[in-house]
Parts: C-alpha cells; sequence; structure tokens
C-alpha cells in the first residue's frame, strides 16, 4: 500500500482536480432536477442509503439486504421514471447549456429580459389586457409549467403581448418565465386562501398571490378592468404600481449580478399590501 511520502505534487494536485470536476458535475445535475420530482426522489434515496448503513452497522442483515435491493433495482427505475428529465439534461449538454459560463452575457440577458417584460407590461396596461407572469427564481416552478402549454421559447415584449391578446388559445392563466425563457403559457397557480386578502382582488391576483406562498417567485398580474400593474412576492402583493416603480421593483428583484456593476441604484415606492 503506497504511503503519502509516495505521492508527488502532480498526484496532489490530480486528485484535487478529480474531486472538483465531480462536485461540479453533481452541481449542474442538481441545477437540471432541481423544482421536479426526481429532487423528493433523490432524497428518499438519500434516506435508504443511511438507513442501509445504519442497519449494516448494528447487524441488521435482513434490512440490510432489503435496503441493498431497493437501491440495486431504484437506480434503474429512475432511468425509466425520468427520462424526461434525463433527455433534457442530454440535450442541454448537446448545445453546450450544461456547462455552459456565467458572466457578461448572463448580465445582458437579464437586462434584456427586464426590458421586454417591462414594455410588454406596460403596453397591456394602457389597454387593459389582462396578464399573469410568474418568473422562476430559486424554488422550482417545472410541477406548474407542467400543468401548461410548453413554449421553451425566447423572452420577447411582442410574444408576451400576444400571449395575453383576448380569446386566444393562451391567454388565459399563467406564463412562467424559467432560465430567462418563456417555459410555458396557460399555466395554472395555486389560488392563495388566505382569508384577509381583500374581496375586490380577481383571481389573477389570487393565484399571483398563492404562487408567491409556495415559492420565491416574483409574479406580475396586469388587472382587465383598470390596467394597474401589481406585483407579489413572498406572499405580499404590491399594488397599483406606476410605470417607474414597477421598472424599478422588477429590476432590484431579477437584475442579481448585474445590478452590482450598473451604476444605476435601483429603488420602489410601491403601496404594499399583506397577502
Amino acid at each position: 500500500m503506497p504511503s503519502f511520502a509516495d505521492f508527488t505534487v502532480l498526484d496532489y494536485l490530480s486528485n484535487i482536480i478529480d474531486i472538483l470536476l465531480v462536485w461540479f458535475v453533481i452541481y449542474k445535475l442538481i441545477m437540471v432536477i432541481r423544482g421536479t420530482k426526481a429532487v423528493q426522489l433523490l432524497k428518499g434515496i438519500f434516506v435508504i442509503i443511511v438507513v442501509r448503513s445504519l442497519s449494516g452497522f448494528l447487524g441488521f442483515n435482513t434490512l440490510s439486504w432489503m435496503m441493498e435491493q431497493a437501491l440495486t433495482w431504484g437506480f434503474l427505475a429512475i432511468i425509466i421514471i425520468f427520462q424526461p428529465e434525463l433527455r433534457r439534461a442530454l440535450e442541454q449538454l448537446g448545445r453546450g447549456k450544461l456547462f455552459s459560463r456565467t458572466g457578461s452575457n448572463e448580465e445582458e440577458e437579464q437586462v434584456r429580459m427586464l426590458e421586454a417584460i417591462v414594455k410588454a407590461v406596460n403596453y397591456m396596461a394602457k389597454r387593459r389586457i389582462g396578464a399573469l407572469i410568474s418568473i422562476e427564481r430559486e424554488t422550482g416552478m417545472s410541477d406548474y409549467i407542467e400543468t401548461g402549454i410548453p413554449l421553451e421559447s425566447r423572452i420577447s415584449s411582442e410574444l408576451l403581448i400576444n400571449i395575453f391578446i383576448p380569446n386566444t388559445p393562451l391567454h388565459d392563466g399563467a406564463v412562467v418565465l424559467q432560465k430567462r425563457t418563456i417555459a410555458a403559457a396557460a399555466c395554472y397557480l395555486p389560488l392563495s386562501e388566505s382569508p384577509f386578502i381583500s374581496k375586490e382582488l380577481g383571481t389573477r391576483h389570487r393565484a399571483a398571490l398563492g404562487i408567491s406562498e409556495v415559492t420565491d417567485a416574483i409574479t406580475i398580474i396586469v388587472s382587465e378592468e383598470t390596467g394597474s400593474i401589481s406585483i407579489t412576492k413572498n406572499g405580499e402583493l404590491y399594488r397599483d404600481l406606476s410605470s417607474d416603480d414597477f421598472k424599478n421593483l422588477l429590476g432590484s428583484e431579477i437584475l442579481d449580478s448585474a445590478k452590482n456593476t450598473s451604476s444605476t441604484r435601483w429603488s420602489w415606492r410601491g403601496k404594499k399590501q399583506n397577502g
């Protein structure tokens, strides 16, 4: 068995790089499955691994054998059950997106997304076109995206406006933005059951509050009756925002790395109503 003295500097560097690459791959895979049902399955597998280790240590042979079989067949089940997620990961790898770098391009995309959303929302507000747009953040929204019509389209003000034009196939429900794309339209969002919501608020506002109570998404509402613009986040509703206040509030939320390099200081003064 080799001792530590037998290892060269190159061996140490090779091991460090090996470990870093493994962690990088694991991190990227977690980003791919984040917000999907696969996350819950991984938690279950982790529990099985812990029980398997403890049962072996304590001498519970039957339980240990059962956990061993569950792990053996469980990985095969993962491939079958989560074929769509695996296919998406492979597609992203083929397009070079799985290991894409972040930097100035990402910041530019965030700014472009903000401008497209603001332009579309202001257009719809002036014409009283009802709209509901939810932006995914850290908490995954794949389960809600699956309730709608998948689009996977580049964000543009024109497309957002066309989606919410009355009497079109996709105007009912919410648009969900994921990773700076329009992931899906006509999505169902959970309605808030809070007894403190004003009775004058409609379904769009209740859905926006509902999704803000179970995720960290920021959701934009355009009232069909009044044309007013509102935003929900963290279970709170910011109503009747002016065009400038809306842009400043939205910008402060979605411009993470870009706002640190910008000379503009984002601020907002919205009317706040607890959900």
